[in-house]
């Protein structure tokens, strides 16, 4: 069990009003992208800000918000797909945590097999393999996602326990889950920069809905990085 108690309260509903005028004023200005490359860009923001206006949400135990803006982001980082440059692989990993994150595992699984048709299982990028191998856990087709995982562990470029928890959900080796994913949290706890400025441990999150979903029982884990616990 793992506590921290060097972070100070955050205003959730602070950080979704930001994250919500973020939003409304991209969309405003969407219209005004003078090219491909600039609208895509500018969808990647809006999805940004509403995965960060989801996670503010989801922060507070307002799951149906949160689903909500959730989809706004998938609907901005797919709209965004396809003007974006090759090896945009995270757009494909915001879309399938998103989905999960918002307990849509229908559309999840939707997202997954759209997502390994972009090949990113042959993506040299980790980030590439790193989108695959959700897209397997998603879909149940953990031998190939165990695969990936394995090669991703050896990557210097990706961090050793995400890889660590993704191969232990698809073996699945309870005890290796809980080290790997007790790792992954304490580097989250040790960030000093969040994306959107949301301090919320998303992978953590989103690696203990996908062990859940393989049979694993959930790590007990306590942060202020994470929602409360219903």
């Amino acid at each position: 069990m793992i506590g921290n108690d060097s972070f100070a309260v955050a205003d959730w509903a602070e950080h979704h009003r930001r994250e919500g005028e973020r939003y409304r004023d991209g969309e405003a200005r969407l219209g005004d992208a003078s090219d491909a490359d600039a609208r895509q860009r500018q969808l990647t923001r809006l999805g940004n800000a509403a995965a960060g206006a989801a996670l503010a949400s989801l922060m507070r135990g307002e799951s149906a918000d949160a689903a909500e803006w959730f989809a706004r982001a998938c609907v901005r980082y797919r709209e965004s797909w396809e003007d974006a440059p090759p090896g945009s692989w995270g757009r494909l990993i915001a879309i399938l945590k998103a989905r999960i994150l918002a307990g849509d595992w229908a559309r999840a699984e939707h997202d997954a097999r759209w997502s390994l048709e972009q090949r990113p299982d042959e993506a040299e990028s980790p980030i590439g393999r790193y989108a695959a191998t959700l897209a397997f856990l998603v879909l149940g087709e953990y031998a190939r996602g165990r695969a990936l995982a394995d090669e991703l562990r050896t990557q210097e470029a990706f961090p050793t326990d995400v890889g660590d928890a993704l191969a232990a959900i698809t073996a699945p080796d309870p005890l290796a889950y809980v080290e790997a994913i007790e790792s992954v949290l304490e580097s989250f706890e040790q960030r000093d920069a969040y994306l959107e400025d949301i301090p919320a441990a998303d992978t953590v999150m989103v690696l203990q809905a996908l062990a859940v979903r393989r049979g694993l029982e959930p790590a007990e884990l306590e942060s202020a990085l994470l929602p409360p616990k219903s």
